[in-house]
């Protein structure tokens, strides 16, 4: 899994910005990003940085993280603990995986 640091308890917060990110854009859209970082007392490159990392850092751990609904927590950890028996075809692909493959 991901770890993801944040500005508080990361050493990037006190490393030199060396990485690059540019993009174009509309001309609209730069101005609601230069009204908005205003706004925030941000210039437009700190303002963009901030919600482009919130917005990445949320897309992270949305996809790191499974939520179970009530209902299916029990027959989760039920199979967690008490797996099945593996079928016969599982059986026999770990057979020919046995056979073909080599052990370091």
């Amino acid at each position: 899994m991901l770890t993801i640091p944040t500005p508080e308890d990361s050493t990037e917060s006190r490393q030199r910005n060396t990485a690059r990110f540019n993009f174009r854009t509309t001309q609209r859209i730069k101005d609601a990003i230069e009204r908005a970082a205003a706004l925030k007392g941000q210039d437009m490159s700190a303002f963009a940085l901030d919600a482009v990392y919130e917005r990445a850092v949320a897309t992270l751990q949305a996809h790191d993280v499974t939520h179970l609904k009530p209902e299916d927590h029990h027959a989760f950890f039920e199979a967690m603990e008490n797996p099945p028996a593996p079928a016969d075809k599982l059986r026999v692909a770990f057979d020919q995986h046995e056979a073909r493959v080599e052990r370091r």
